[in-house]
Formats: C-alpha cells, sequence, structure tokens
C-alpha cells in the first residue's frame, strides 16, 4: 500500500467517525447523514430543506461543530441587505459612527462553513452576493479581494411557507452541489427519543455535546482531490452517465411517462455541464466512503436526484408544480435509462 492509499483510508476512518458523530444529534437520518458527507468531501455546497421543525438546522449546525474550522451564520430576512453580509454600522460608547466585519467576513480565510438560515426569506440581491461567494470563494469588501479557500456554504429553508419568500433563481440553485430534502423520521423508536428524551429538547446543548473538529479542515481540499485522482470510473459507467444526462433533457425519448403530463413537452433544460460533473465528484465519494477506488451505477444512482433534480428547468407551466413532477420525473429516468 503506497502512502496515498493510506492516507485516504486514514481520512474514510474519519470521514465515518465523522457521520457517527452527528447521529448522535441527529436520529433517524443515515441517508441524509451520508449525503450531507459526500458533499463535505466532493467540496460542493449543500442546500437542506424540509417541513418545519425536521431537525435540518441541527443537522447543519452538528456537520459545522464537528468540521472544525471557522463558522458563521446569517438569518434570511425580508430586509437583509448584500451588505448586512459584509459590514454593519452602530454608534459606539462616545457617540461615534463605527463600522464592524460582517459574518461573512469576519474570520477572514479560515471560515470553513457558512450557514445561511432559511435562504428564501433573503432577497434576489443578497442571493446575486451568495453566488458569487459560492462560485469563486471569494468577494470585494473594504477595496480589495477576500478569499475564503476552504469555504463550504449549508443553506437551509423550510417548503411550506410561502409568505415573505423569494424563490431560488435556477443560477443559484445550480451552484449547491445538492438540495437535500429531509422528512420526519418514521420508526416508532426514533420518534419516543424525539419526545421523551431530555438531550433533544436542548438543540445548543445537544450540538455543544459532539467532538469538535475531527476532522482537518485546511486538509479537506488535498484530501478531495485525492479521492477524485484514485476512484476510478469505467468507460461503461462513462456511458451510463452520459445516458442519463441526455435523458434529464428529453425524458420521453427513454419512455418516462408521468400522469397527466405531457412529457414532451416538460423540459426548458435539462442538467448542466457543471450539474453532471458535480454528479460524477459525488459518486466518486460515495464510492470511497463504500470503501472501493472505482464508482459504480450504484454511487451514480445513488446521489443522483440530490445532485440533479435542483437543476432541472421545467417549462413554465409546469414550474409552480415542481414538487409533485420532480420525484417521478427522476424515478422515471433512473428506471429508463439502462443500468451496465
Amino acid at each position: 500500500m503506497d502512502r496515498a492509499d493510506a492516507l485516504l483510508q486514514d481520512w474514510r476512518a474519519r470521514a465515518l467517525a465523522l457521520e457517527e458523530e452527528v447521529a448522535r444529534a441527529v436520529i433517524g437520518q443515515p441517508g441524509v447523514i451520508r449525503l450531507v458527507n459526500t458533499a463535505v468531501f466532493a467540496r460542493g455546497h449543500v442546500l437542506l430543506q424540509g417541513d418545519v421543525g425536521v431537525g435540518k438546522t441541527t443537522l447543519l449546525r452538528a456537520f459545522a461543530r464537528v468540521l472544525g474550522g471557522a463558522y458563521a451564520r446569517t438569518e434570511g430576512t425580508i430586509d437583509l441587505m448584500p451588505n448586512d453580509l459584509i459590514y454593519y454600522t452602530y454608534i459606539g460608547a462616545d457617540g461615534r459612527p463605527a463600522v464592524e466585519r460582517g459574518p461573512l467576513i469576519q474570520h477572514g480565510e479560515e471560515l470553513a462553513i457558512f450557514f445561511f438560515n432559511e435562504i428564501n426569506r433573503a432577497r434576489p440581491q443578497v442571493h446575486s452576493l451568495l453566488l458569487r461567494v459560492m462560485a469563486e470563494r471569494s468577494v470585494s469588501a473594504f477595496n480589495r479581494e477576500l478569499r475564503f479557500p476552504h469555504l463550504l456554504v449549508f443553506a437551509d429553508r423550510n417548503r411550506v411557507e410561502r409568505e415573505e419568500t423569494f424563490e431560488i433563481s435556477s443560477a443559484a440553485r445550480d451552484r449547491f452541489m445538492m438540495e437535500i430534502t429531509i422528512e420526519s423520521p418514521t420508526a416508532d423508536a426514533d420518534r419516543r427519543a424525539l419526545m421523551f428524551d431530555p438531550r433533544y429538547h436542548d438543540t445548543g446543548r445537544l450540538i455543544d455535546g459532539l467532538r469538535p473538529a475531527l476532522v482537518a479542515y485546511d486538509a479537506l481540499n488535498e484530501v478531495a482531490e485525492q479521492i477524485q485522482r484514485t476512484v476510478q470510473t469505467s468507460e461503461t459507467l462513462q456511458r451510463y452517465a452520459l445516458d442519463l444526462w441526455r435523458a434529464t433533457a428529453v425524458p420521453a425519448e427513454y419512455g418516462v411517462r408521468i400522469p397527466d403530463i405531457e412529457v414532451a413537452q416538460l423540459m426548458l433544460a435539462g442538467a448542466s455541464p457543471r450539474g453532471m460533473s458535480m454528479l460524477l465528484r459525488a459518486a466518486r465519494v460515495a464510492a470511497w466512503l463504500g470503501g472501493r477506488d472505482y464508482a459504480t451505477p450504484e454511487d451514480v444512482q445513488a446521489v443522483f436526484v440530490p445532485t440533479i433534480a435542483h437543476r432541472l428547468v421545467f417549462q413554465p407551466v409546469y414550474e409552480m408544480r415542481r414538487h409533485e413532477i420532480g420525484d417521478a420525473l427522476m424515478a422515471g429516468i433512473l428506471d429508463g435509462v439502462a443500468a451496465p
């Protein structure tokens, strides 16, 4: 075993330990935890959605705790403006105006996690600033360029409340590697624990009880690139991924059928090249977490929906029904494209 293989084995053990630690605070969500962990080691931003009170914020805070590095947070509100992320002003004790760095830049290059809570409550102008930060990991402030080489953006939104909210644009959604849906636990044991175990009634104490900084956050970029170089994708797997890509644009040609939907007229745009690149990055990490140095169709399928569904653009007449159409469309594509 060479040094690179030994390094990746050691990091895989750390990654699995990280999942176990998060699961101490977030019960009944092993699939969601694995997906977020996959995005972390693929160095992709994550948007978490779900109903009110299902643990979206707790999950993302738990990951921020165990990953280590500097952490900043902002709350999406209708009156939040882009400059509020960069600086804020106030009147000091001496009666003079003063300026302080905002949450996005206060930690400088050490910023590892920026958590945007209730992102859909913020205005499009704020989304535009965040779009640049996510794409370039940099921002202009105080007449200079500030860079965040280790940054991941975690965001959440609830899918119930629609008043005083702003839909995230297709361009902004495309910057998230994954959009992951979290549902309430269904197992009776998990529900009983959430209802009756006092540990889960104090989120702050629950998060503080997790072991912090289980991995070296400033080494994650290097480890992620090593994973991408090491995990192989065969010619057969590449053809399968290309077929999936084509099916996102012309699903009717692959036999996809959805009740009451004219599938041939459904799509305005399929997955972007960026999206398919992120799909393969995530699939390689999924293979690595599974203990393999080659990706399989199952690895691609495991990350296909969270990496691709939010990137697809429907014709306007269907866009308002995205929530009900999306799951059926993705299932139809996976069924319609023959796996090797």
